[in-house]
């Protein structure tokens, strides 16, 4: 039997099979707001957690650990809106394909079965793209996470290194108390070492005043000696004068006691001089620092 609408008359097995088309349309229209509504939920949870992934990116070393395992999470719920965003996607073209199929069916009923085996092979192709596109992003993802174990890595010897920094700084820091103490010590012998030349220059100075002394008390001793001389030719012309009496000889004798006056007279007043002059370096070496050491 046929059945007339708007003075056409369609058979009643095509009428029924474009109800059950739109009947499977309003299911999978219904299936694909199912779809959008659990894609929007774990886009939410997606963006949550990229925002928690952001907030522990700013944390320290010890949130590492935790950032990389939000990281194999924010995988796994990328994959699973990879598998969503797919489905979404297919039930998209499947309604895409079901209103071409409506506007076919209304236009060429006996295209029909052609034009839905090349759709189904366009979807086949567009589903192994988008099946590539996902190995691919979830690959990326991958990456990304041997990424962060590897920045995890970096952390890691760069605390070390700071801590073998510190290691250094303090060695340097002792090395340079050390360098200290030694610079403290050299001034000590520095001082001691002045010290010591200043009483070796005052020991010169005494040693020079008792050299002059000596120098001194030998020109006193040769002063005595002329005294002594002296003493002795006049000793000797006096007993020339009273052995042989007044002669010819006597010339010699009173050259002789005047030659020993001349030595006597000479030496006295050399002795007298040279002893004032002792006196006068005794003086000085009585305040000598020299015998400082000495007095006690």
């Amino acid at each position: 039997m046929a059945t007339k609408s708007e003075g056409r008359t369609f058979p009643r097995g095509v009428l029924s099979r474009i109800t059950s088309i739109l009947a499977r349309s309003l299911e999978t229209s219904e299936e694909q707001v199912d779809l959008v509504r659990k894609e929007n939920e774990l886009t939410r949870q997606g963006n949550v957690t990229s925002s928690n992934l952001l907030q522990f990116s700013t944390a320290t070393q010890r949130h590492t650990a935790e950032q990389t395992a939000m990281a194999q999470e924010r995988t796994a719920l990328t994959r699973e809106q990879t598998r969503l965003s797919t489905k979404s996607t297919e039930l998209a073209n499947i309604r895409t394909e079901l209103g071409r199929e409506r506007t076919a069916l209304s236009n060429q009923r006996t295209d029909l079965a052609v034009v839905r085996t090349d759709m189904a092979k366009r979807r086949t192709s567009l589903a192994e793209g988008r099946t590539h596109f996902a190995q691919m992003r979830t690959r990326l993802s991958e990456e990304r996470t041997d990424l962060a174990k590897d920045r995890t890595d970096f952390a890691k010897n760069r605390t070390e290194l700071a801590r073998q920094r510190t290691d250094l700084s303090q060695n340097r820091t002792d090395l340079a108390d050390e360098r200290t103490g030694l610079s403290r010590r050299r001034t000590d012998l520095a001082d001691q070492r002045t010290d010591l030349a200043s009483n070796r220059t005052i020991r010169a100075k005494t040693r020079t005043r008792l050299s002059w002394q000596r120098t001194e008390l030998a020109r006193q001793r040769t002063f005595l000696a002329f005294i002594r001389t002296g003493l002795a030719f006049l000793t000797l012309g006096i007993g020339f004068l009273r052995i042989f009496g007044v002669s010819w000889w006597s010339i010699f004798d009173g050259l002789l006691i005047l030659g020993s006056l001349f030595m006597v007279s000479f030496g006295g007043f050399g002795y007298f001089k040279t002893n004032r002059k002792i006196n006068v370096l005794q003086g000085h070496l009585v305040t000598d620092n020299g015998f400082t050491d000495l007095e006690g």
